[in-house]
């Protein structure tokens, strides 16, 4: 279906979104993230779409990021070329058209479908309220420019400081908290009511899911020619980054590694408060939230259990351990002081160091 919707919407870009639009997107996000794709459903059905298209528009902006044979010039025109698609400044099949071809082999074929069909994803893109249209295009475009601007600056040295890599982080998620934060007030007065109180943890609730993951991959990532890791941290240990192999960063790593563990969990901690902003009616919401902390949190206590591990299967959080957070947070959904009792049984073996 995927490919007759590329030639067939070709020349249409402008036009209102399809039944087959709508259903491209919901049958590409299944493909291109499970995690993703188990939680937005979750969302009441107002916000169900617009965040599932806002997360294809993010994932096409990553895939242009982590391609691995496109230059940084060709990455940083691209990048650009797709902030104009979402703004409706340029068509969408003709930078489909011009970027799918040049993927590199190894990209995962959903992602490189996504691509190909942009103009399916624009077009419903394009048909929602100007608030939700405004929250998307400045997530794509600061996410894009942010983006576009490490990537020049890639290397296994890793990032200069924690202020660096807090930049990193908010230029790929602390911006997306941001969006959802405005996507969730323009769905209920209620939230918006505490809008300024929501956006700065909406940041810091996007940083600490963004440095669970550099975590996490901290080895993938490595194998790929890039570290996110904050080099004046290692450095101050006596240790250069771009010398450490996998399982092999002896003590000090370690505990750099469990330090970082400390400021992701702080993040969480803000992550919680931001969670409990949004009404307990809003039972979609929260569980959109919960599910993820949960996640993270469990990722944590693994890396700070294992900090010499090799590879980030070592220290993933199993089935079992989603079902559970999933039927645990499903059942105190409503429960402001059940869920702040389950964050601290869960966190409570994490070291904590003070974060936004």
């Amino acid at each position: 279906m995927s490919s007759v919707i590329a030639s067939e919407h070709a020349n249409t870009d402008s036009h209102p979104a399809s039944v087959a639009d709508r259903h491209y997107q919901d049958d590409i996000l299944q493909d291109v993230s499970r995690t993703f794709a188990l939680t937005i459903p979750q969302l009441p059905g107002d916000l169900r779409e617009v965040v599932g298209n806002a997360y294809l528009l993010c994932r096409i902006a990553d895939t242009i990021e982590d391609d691995k044979d496109l230059p940084a010039t060709a990455k940083c025109d691209y990048a650009q070329h797709f902030i104009d698609v979402v703004a409706g400044r340029t068509p969408a099949a003709a930078f489909a058209d011009e970027l799918a071809p040049r993927l590199a082999p190894q990209t995962l074929a959903a992602e490189r479908d996504l691509v190909a069909n942009t103009a399916a994803v624009i077009r419903i893109t394009h048909g929602f309220n100007e608030r939700q249209r405004g929250a998307l295009e400045r997530c794509v475009r600061i996410m894009a420019d942010g983006m576009a601007h490490y990537q020049e600056a890639e290397t296994l040295d890793g990032l200069a400081d924690q202020a660096d890599m807090d930049r990193y982080c908010y230029y790929v998620a602390g911006v997306v908290g941001e969006m959802l934060t405005e996507l969730f007030c323009d769905y209920s007065p209620a939230i918006d009511a505490h809008y300024d109180e929501l956006m700065p943890l909406a940041v810091s609730f996007g940083q600490g899911l963004q440095m669970t993951n550099i975590l996490k991959d901290v080895w993938d990532d490595r194998a790929r020619g890039a570290c996110w890791l904050p080099r004046d941290r290692f450095a101050a240990a006596g240790l250069t980054l771009s010398a450490v192999r996998p399982g092999e960063g002896g003590a000090a790593f370690e505990q750099c590694l469990r330090e970082l563990v400390g400021i992701a969990h702080g993040h969480l901690q803000n992550a919680m408060r931001y969670t409990l902003l949004l009404p307990a009616g809003e039972t979609g919401l929260r569980r959109f939230c919960l599910w993820a902390i949960g996640m993270a949190v469990l990722t944590l206590r693994n890396i700070h259990a294992r900090p010499g591990f090799a590879d980030a299967r070592e220290v993933k959080i199993s089935r079992t351990s989603v079902k559970t957070t999933i039927a645990v947070t499903n059942l105190t959904v409503k429960n402001d002081k059940l869920l702040n009792l389950l964050f601290k049984l869960a966190a409570r073996r994490l070291p904590r160091s003070p974060s936004a």
